[in-house]
């Protein structure tokens, strides 16, 4: 079976955590050459040593997404590298849930999490454009939510920067037609990401789960307190509960690993008991 993960050069923003760290390990495991991009000097050091240390190819480089200059040098970077920048991974992003009542504690959040979550995407895809366009071909990954599919409570701001995310893409995807490849990532709620750490409020999830909020705040203190049934945790069951960030993961190395004239468009995994609704 033909490997096309195999030697491309793929850049990944919010490489120094989650679902960023993961990617890495696991493309660089299949013989991709890495450039591991984080805001944070240091975590994206940490992830580009535990590539290398894996016996990959990988670079650090600290970039803050917002700022389209070091996002551009990013991409001029792995390009001098690595010769090409075959992936870019937009996957840098924050997650400041909150009701409109918390205002006075979210502005600032809320106003960081554009720049980021929208705002970094659209940098990174205009920094990729020029060097894709030149090599003839090219792939943008594009991190976006469940969020982004319809409007709820609680998520005012984030879900609407996952919603411009998933506007955005497919008319980049349209304008980029035949030369750039444009796949869109939704995860659900993966806690082991570490982005719940961003929410303001805990009752800003109440309008991704509806119907099952009390049965899913249950959950979350079962979490907690270390009393889970080992059912949920077990993704061999039907009533898995807590999607691993791994399989995210997997998602977007299933994307990458396509031949040039396959474009996977989108893409949701979910835990098949989760509580969410969209």
């Amino acid at each position: 079976m033909a490997d096309y993960v195999a030697g491309k050069s793929i850049v990944i923003t919010g490489a120094g955590g989650g679902f960023g760290r993961l990617l890495s390990l696991k493309a660089a495991a299949r013989g991709a050459k890495i450039t591991c991009a984080d805001i944070n000097p240091e975590t994206a050091e940490e992830t580009a040593k535990m590539v290398r240390d894996a016996g990959g190819e990988a670079r650090a480089s600290t970039v803050d997404v917002t700022q389209y200059e070091q996002v551009r040098a990013l991409v001029e970077d792995a390009v001098d590298a690595f010769g090409c920048v075959d992936v870019m991974v937009n996957n840098a992003g924050t997650m400041p849930l909150a009701m409109m009542e918390d205002h006075s504690q979210a502005l600032e959040a809320w106003n960081r999490c554009i720049d980021i979550n929208f705002k970094g995407v659209m940098n990174g895809c205009v920094a990729a454009y020029d060097p894709m366009m030149k090599q003839g071909r090219g792939h943008v990954i594009n991190v976006s939510s469940i969020y982004g599919n319809h409007p709820v409570v609680g998520s005012a701001v984030y879900g609407a920067t996952k919603a411009a995310v998933n506007y955005f893409s497919d008319s980049f995807r349209q304008d980029c037609r035949g030369k750039i490849k444009v796949t869109i990532v939704k995860p659900t709620g993966v806690p082991g990401t570490g982005l719940g750490a961003g929410v303001i409020s805990p009752m800003g999830a109440i309008g991704i789960v509806g119907q099952n909020a009390q049965e899913f705040y249950d959950l979350l203190g079962g979490m907690a307190e270390g009393r889970l049934p080992n059912s949920g945790l077990d993704p061999e069951g039907i009533d898995y509960l807590v999607l691993a960030p791994e399989y995210i993961a997997d998602a977007m190395m299933h994307a990458i690993d396509q031949p040039w004239g396959v474009s996977i468009g989108e893409i949701t995994v979910r835990a098949a008991g989760d509580h969410y609704i969209m």
